[in-house]
């Protein structure tokens, strides 16, 4: 079963210091950067930025990546605490114009601003992770089935609960993060149709902090476990970290999301009870749209969307007591065939 190699492999993420862009002095209308030569990448974090073991640390990882392969430099620029769009779209005019090709948006926060800042540079190539509303000719929406891969997180988990009560905690109540909740409990239910599951989504709007606080997310996972929840499964980005730690504590399965995060070092006291992780190539969507631009000369443009079928989203089986269970891997293959062959039509709200 290929379900997680290639994707595991490319999601380790190391440590490494943001290369902080200055603001520029006013917004151009040309295409500054524009001759389509490429000086390396441009990569603008999602909330959380770099270090959150996930979502963030996975586009990094195939920024690295891509660095190493064509011999380019890049440019790797952190959020900031309360910025607007109009701070985004400072940003990605920065990069464009400094001559980055591509310039990747890490996250559905960033549709506006690239948007916007695309119209003004035609000859840059934009990405945008985890959005697919953008319609123009220099940008490619990177998104992914992640109810697939929940899918089977989902069935992992009520495999492994002796006490038939899971949790689920989402970063932010949108729809986005609600595809990963849908596919977990349809998931879930196939094998046990009477599972009790416990939801909780940290907050509403992702400027309240859902998916960078580590102390929301372990507040929700002590009172998911207190009301008897032994596995339970994250989609929350850093405030995952406080899912893991809670879990751990308290000697119970946690299920990773977008990264290994069994094999992230910054997690590496936690490792024995986070059962698996449910990837998603975000480290090859960054990895092939930079290949794209800047070896073949030939940008993606469109949609290009991860899934079971094409390794896109999988799950990680680093954990050798998840990987040595052939019970449950003998579950695990059965549901990603008949995903992949249509007969089990997943959910996504």
């Amino acid at each position: 079963m290929r379900r997680v190699s290639r994707i595991a492999a490319a999601g380790v993420a190391t440590a490494a210091l943001a290369v902080t862009v200055s603001a520029c002095g006013s917004s151009s209308t040309s295409s500054a950067g524009g001759s389509g030569k490429s000086k390396g990448i441009g990569l603008a974090y999602d909330i959380g930025g770099k270090g959150d073991q996930s979502f963030n640390d996975a586009a990094y990882a195939g920024f690295q990546k891509a660095e190493k392969a064509f011999g380019v430099s890049g440019r790797d620029v952190e959020p900031q605490d309360g910025e607007t769009d109009a701070d985004k779209v400072q940003r990605l005019e920065t990069l464009a114009k400094a001559g980055y090709n591509p310039v990747i948006g890490v996250g559905f926060v960033y549709a506006p601003a690239v948007k916007e800042v695309a119209a003004k540079f035609p000859k840059v190539t934009f990405g945008i992770i985890d959005d697919n509303t953008i319609q123009a000719k220099n940008v490619t929406d990177l998104v992914f089935h992640e109810e697939e891969s929940s899918y089977l997180a989902g069935v992992a988990a009520a495999k492994t609960t002796k006490k038939n009560h899971i949790g689920f905690v989402g970063g932010v109540d949108i729809p986005l993060i609600h595809k990963f909740e849908a596919g977990y409990i349809q998931g879930a239910k196939s094998v046990k149709p009477n599972i009790k599951i416990e939801t909780q989504f940290l907050t509403q709007t992702p400027q309240e902090g859902g998916f960078a606080s580590p102390d929301k997310g372990e507040s929700a996972a002590n009172g998911q476990i207190d009301a008897g929840a032994d596995v339970i499964y994250h989609a929350a980005g850093l405030s995952g970290q406080g899912v893991i730690k809670a879990a751990a504590a308290h000697k119970v399965w946690a299920i990773g999301v977008d990264s290994d995060q069994y094999s992230q070092s910054a997690l590496a006291s936690y490792k024995n009870y986070i059962l698996t992780s449910a990837l998603k190539n975000v480290s090859g969507a960054v990895y092939d749209l930079a290949k794209s631009v800047i070896k073949d000369h030939k940008p993606l443009t469109g949609e290009i969307r991860g899934s079971l079928a094409n390794d896109g989203v999988g799950l990680a089986d680093s954990n050798p007591v998840f990987k040595n269970n052939a019970d449950l891997q003998a579950a695990l293959k059965k549901a990603e065939q008949g995903i992949k062959d249509g007969s089990i039509k997943v959910k996504t709200s």
